[in-house]
């Protein structure tokens, strides 16, 4: 059935303006004023923003680690991410070395068929490279629409790789028309420090922070940037979280290396000092890179403010507290690294950073989808609202109180990052391709609703690979 979304302030990345929205067959047909509602149902946005579907570049769902499983999978985590005003999705498809990469990717397919209820895509970790994984590499990109590779440098002994395979990596993305992205932190140190720590009976979670300092993610950070430049390639660096990496970030892009950088709520508005809370209630706190000290907070903003990080990821990956993050008792490094984030990450930057200044409304929308649709091969079909574009839709209420809480949720962990945090701002109505996933804060959405998305390469276009999008 048409639809047509009436009387609200119609926000892109870069316009602000009052129009009619009339949607048709899954797609935006027709965008102005005092548009025709016969035969389509009227949704009234009076006192509403009107956004392009949210879209988060970092999940882990149903994700094996630590010797547990992540408590959301692709049906309660996408049914909370359409709560917060999320349309799709990227997901991290995790592999095992000396397997075929296609192995890896039918698990993910298995994990997430007839279960989201959003649109959805996968990026690919690279743990090791070698002529099998190369030869693998173009038939993937071309069939799978999977555009963006993940290394990570750090977790030693479990998903680390070395430079090695990291440059080369970057060398085969360069050549083929991937982005690289990394969890930027020294491994080997960390490992170090770790043992050391335990040695010393300094088991408590701080110790997870104190083991994992803010100069080795800015070591890491600099040395894959510098990597990136020798190879000519492309760089994404995930969940950065502290002024070292964000420096190292700002200072490759003024020597013209093509890098960008991803931050997370929780390293807004979160701090070192959660993890010292007593009772072991600092282990909901442990992810990886961990909280930083809070004057960290300033410069990330600023570094969103000024576009030296584009885009805001959640990094979900949520553990309960009872009987999951518990296995870490006596033992940090036994504590599974992630929290509930993917719920709560329009709402904090929307009231965190438009209502207080630090950004703008046009930045907002950037920031949470145009900028991550542009980077991982989904322009224009999602991330904006233009006529032909994806019905991708939130209608949010720019003036409502909420306190975030456990008690009214949707995920389906334990305990919630943001506990008491009173936000303005949230989403009322969320519509997937033209259908209703939310709907007057309720779901009304279909499990297994979701598509999965091939993705084009970096830097070109979703309809064709013909043109380039200026990114």
């Amino acid at each position: 059935m048409k639809k047509v979304i009436k009387n609200g302030t119609v926000v892109t990345a870069t316009d602000t303006y009052q129009a009619d929205i009339l949607i048709e067959n899954g797609t935006i047909h027709q965008i102005g004023h005092n548009l025709p509602s016969n035969d389509a149902e009227v949704i009234d946005a009076t006192g509403k923003f009107v956004f392009p579907g949210g879209i988060d570049p970092h999940t882990h769902l149903d994700m094996p680690f630590g010797g547990t499983v992540t408590k959301d999978d692709f049906e309660t985590g996408t049914i909370a991410a359409a709560f917060g005003g999320t349309t799709t999705v990227i997901d991290f498809c995790l592999t095992n070395k000396g397997e075929p990469l296609k192995n890896s990717i039918k698990v993910w397919h298995d994990k997430s068929k007839e279960k989201a209820v959003i649109d959805y895509s996968f990026h690919l970790m690279i743990g090791e490279i070698n002529d099998q994984v190369l030869e693998e590499l173009p038939t993937i990109m071309k069939e799978e629409g999977i555009t963006s590779f993940k290394v990570f440098m750090a977790y030693k002994n479990v998903f680390q790789a070395d430079d090695e395979t990291l440059f080369r990596t970057l060398l085969a993305a360069k050549e083929h028309g991937a982005l690289v992205m990394v969890h930027a932190e020294n491994g080997d140190v960390i490992d170090f420090l770790t043992k050391k720590a335990l040695e010393l009976n300094q088991t408590d979670p701080i110790y997870h922070a104190l083991t994992r300092p803010p100069e080795v993610e800015g070591e890491a950070t600099g040395r894959a940037a510098t990597l990136t430049g020798l190879a000519d390639s492309q760089l994404y660096v995930v969940h950065v979280s502290c002024a070292e990496a964000a420096r190292k970030i700002a200072e490759a892009r003024s020597k013209g290396i093509d890098i960008w950088g991803e931050t997370c709520p929780q390293y807004l508005v979160l701090d070192q000092s959660y993890l010292e809370k007593p009772n072991f209630e600092g282990a909901k706190y442990v992810w990886s890179p961990p909280l930083r000290e809070k004057w960290n907070q300033d410069v990330l903003w600023n570094a969103l403010k000024t576009g030296e990080l584009q885009t805001i990821g959640s990094d979900q990956c949520s553990f309960d507290f009872d009987g999951q993050k518990s296995l870490g008792k006596g033992d940090f490094s036994k504590i599974p690294n992630g929290g509930p984030i993917i719920e709560d990450r329009l709402s904090i930057l929307f009231s965190e950073g438009v209502k207080k200044g630090r950004i703008s409304l046009n930045q907002f929308v950037d920031i949470t989808s145009t900028k991550v649709a542009k980077l991982f091969g989904l322009y224009p079909k999602k991330g904006t609202i233009a006529v032909g574009t994806d019905a991708d839709i939130v209608i949010f209420d720019p003036n409502v109180e909420r306190t975030i809480s456990a008690k009214t949720h949707h995920m389906a962990v334990d305990y919630n990052a943001f506990e008491g945090m009173e936000v303005i701002g949230e989403p009322v109505s969320v519509l997937s391709r033209g259908e209703f996933v939310i709907r007057d804060k309720a779901f009304i959405g279909t499990i297994g609703g979701g598509k999965y998305i091939k993705r084009a390469r970096y830097g070109k276009t979703l309809e064709t690979e013909n043109n380039s999008v200026p990114i």
